[in-house]
């Protein structure tokens, strides 16, 4: 009988990682430093105000700096 092997826990991404302008963040300190859900900040993505690095076919990030321009330009 084959035993069920449980993922790791997730380690969150510290959200001072924003602050180095090279860090890729992945999708959660995102949402956390803009206060739009997933859905909001793909669609931001769709129109082209948010430029995330695809790193794979199933792993996209954002580069810390290119979220602090958006921010501001947004007056957050």
């Amino acid at each position: 009988m084959p035993r069920h092997i449980s993922p790791k826990p997730r380690q969150e991404q510290p959200l001072h990682a924003v602050q180095i302008q090279d860090a890729l963040l992945n999708l959660r300190p995102v949402q956390a430093l803009s206060g739009l859900g997933k859905t909001s900040i793909y669609e931001r993505i769709k129109t082209s105000e948010l430029k995330p690095v695809k790193l794979g076919s199933r792993c996209t990030r954002f580069r810390a700096g290119d979220v602090q321009a958006w921010l501001q330009a947004q007056g957050k």
